[in-house]
């Protein structure tokens, strides 16, 4: 609808929203955090509701559960968050996954796991993460995907809070969360290891927000550095689920602090942290993505590596790759444009999809890019670099499947490590595996099997070190000489396609400026819509960037099915003309919708980013 979607001046009214029963929360794999308890939207009446549609994989999930946090404890008696997990990758809908992602990501509050995305179709979303805000009485008064609708939750919430309050359909009192029971261990969800100098192994144990020196066993503690709370100070010091880590020339290590957004230092000899690059806020589009490095924001950054004279980083909440220089002191973008995808080519054109792991060997960086199950490299290329695929085809396929490179399959990978005849061992995470890749013969095979969430590995002498996150320990092995035979797998995410008719179909991105903002058109529009699709041949007319929200697209002749790639962004600030410097927020979301062309399907595609479609 054109109107909702390029006008979006200001919210509606509360009572001008559309009344819509909110549908129930079904999902087979049942209650999280509840004591036991099912629940259903008829023991939530009285409490403002927010579904939060996430999955663990997806970095832009974790970011609005950080967002969520201050929203939650500021509205304890009036707000509930529940959590609908929908799995994009095929381990994802295991139960136990998701018990642990729970935990590992410190939910507190209820969540409903759906591993066959039944309350995702009836809610009717798109999109990882989408929110559906449900007041009171139980109706939905508005959705919101992607980042950055903290503020306006907040809004709202203020408004359904007072309303109800009046009406006296308003509960105050707990909500249904239970808090399970901690379990003891030496390291709980660790990201990622660096062997150190002396022989130790350095480990970020990311739940507990610290860093562990093990022995040389991996096993024996040595010391904890951190608080163990989230935080974000040198001294005491304090970290937020650290992950990357990597040894520095002068024999410091360098450490992804991911949810804080920020670089540190640790000094394995004096046990000093210092914060090196970031702000603690998270880089938003429009940003400076240059500069002073602790002047210029980050966006949850998942490792680290020493390439090419300077720190490398895996930026996984931007889909890109930085560079931070300890000389200059300076960060800037080294490769990606931020669009999420597999797009080869010179550093600044390419796309990456979380960019997770990276390993340094000889003239290439290897990294293992999570969300389009790939292994990739960086090198050289005239006066810059390029980038190149080795293993993966995509955001949607994935599996375990070795042999030739051009077919080979993975399965989110999060970790890369360069071995000693040239080859790379994968931390094949949701594949439970230990896989290589040779270069020299273009094959990948597989190296070890019943592995439980491997994130890193860490080569000593002839073994190999791996970090079995979900088992919460080191495991070492032995480099085998022959590969383990694995019965071969492929998958595609399962999501139902939308029928659209042939020839011309409307895209309309629904945006509404929450209740007191308005867009913010100061420096020109607010608004950016990038269209591409999966096969490129899919669209005939409509791809590449512009700034309506709204689009006529023309589907090719001849093409049955693919999926559209839509990114929106839209930028509103507070409208208050007493205000000479109002608060600005972003609001950005990236949709892959897969479609199947057949007669008398949709003619119109709407995506809502923030407010309802009318």
């Amino acid at each position: 609808m054109n109107d909702v979607a390029l006008t979006p001046t200001s919210a509606p009214e509360p009572r001008r929203r559309a009344r819509v029963r909110a549908p129930e929360l079904i999902g087979k794999g049942g209650w999280l955090n509840t004591g036991g308890k099912e629940l259903t939207l008829a023991d939530l009446r009285g409490k403002c509701v927010i579904v939060d549609f996430w999955t663990f994989c997806c970095v832009n999930c974790l970011h609005v559960l950080d967002e969520l946090r201050e929203l939650e404890e500021a509205h304890r008696d009036t707000v509930v968050i529940i959590g609908v997990h929908s799995p994009k990758f095929v381990h994802e809908a295991e139960h136990q996954a998701v018990v642990d992602a729970v935990e590992r990501y410190e939910v507190h509050h209820p969540v409903l796991d759906d591993p066959e995305l039944a309350t995702w179709k009836q809610y009717a979303v798109r999109a990882w993460p989408t929110l559906v805000v449900i007041d009171p009485e139980g109706y939905v008064v508005a959705q919101h995907a992607g980042e950055g609708h903290a503020h306006a939750l907040a809004k709202l919430v203020g408004e359904l809070e007072a309303a109800h309050e009046a009406k006296g359909t308003l509960r105050r009192g707990d909500g249904p969360y239970v808090a399970p029971e901690p379990v003891a261990t030496d390291l709980r969800f660790p990201g990622k290891a660096v062997l150190l100098p002396s022989g130790n192994f350095l480990v970020s144990d990311s739940t507990r927000h610290q860093l562990v020196e093990l022995e040389a066993d991996g096993e024996t503690v040595v010391r904890r550095v951190g608080t163990g709370e989230r935080g974000f100070t040198d001294s005491p010091p304090s970290f937020s689920e650290p992950q990357g880590l990597a040894l520095l020339p002068d024999g410091t290590v360098i450490v992804a602090d991911t949810v804080n957004h920020a670089l540190r230092t640790y000094d394995p000899g004096t046990q000093a942290v210092t914060t090196v690059a970031g702000t603690g806020r998270q880089w938003w589009q429009g940003s400076a993505a240059s500069g002073p490095a602790r002047e210029v924001d980050l966006s949850s950054p998942w490792d680290v590596a020493w390439f090419a004279d300077r720190v490398w980083i895996a930026m996984a909440g931007v889909h890109q790759l930085w560079t931070y220089d300890p000389e200059k002191g300076t960060v800037e973008v080294a490769a990606g444009t931020t669009n999420e995808g597999l797009v080869d080519g010179p550093a600044a054109e390419a796309w990456f999809a979380q960019p997770s792991g990276l390993a340094a060997a000889g003239e290439r960086l290897w990294l293992a890019d999570s969300e389009t199950s790939a292994l990739r490299y960086v090198e050289a290329d005239g006066e810059g670099f390029a980038v190149r695929t080795a293993v993966g085809a995509g955001l949607f396929d994935f599996g375990h499947r070795d042999g030739d490179a051009g077919q080979a399959l993975l399965q989110h990978p999060l970790g890369v490590t360069a071995l000693p005849d040239g080859s790379v061992a994968v931390s094949d995470t949701y594949n439970h595996a230990l896989r290589r890749y040779d270069p020299a013969t273009g094959e990948v095979t597989t190296l070890a099997t019943d592995l439980r969430e491997p994130s890193d590995a860490v080569l000593v002498g002839e073994d190999i070190v791996v970090v079995e996150s979900a088992r919460h320990r080191l495991t070492r092995l032995r480099l085998p000489e022959e590969a383990v035979r694995v019965e071969s797998v492929a998958h595609r995410t399962r999501r139902e396609a939308t029928e659209v008719a042939p020839g011309r179909l409307a895209l309309d991105v629904v945006f509404q400026a929450p209740a007191g903002q308005k867009l913010d058109t100061r420096y020109g529009p607010s608004t950016r819509l990038l269209v591409s699709s999966t096969p490129p041949g899919l669209l005939a007319e409509g791809a590449g960037q512009g700034t309506d929200l709204s689009r006529e697209l023309v589907l090719a002749d001849g093409v049955g099915e693919g999926v559209l790639h839509v990114s929106a962004m839209a930028a509103s600030c507070d409208d208050d003309p007493a205000n000479e410097y109002p608060a600005c927020h972003v609001h950005q979301q990236d949709w892959g919708v897969p479609v199947r062309v057949v007669e008398g399907g949709a003619a119109r595609l709407p995506l809502v980013l923030a407010g309802m479609d009318g």
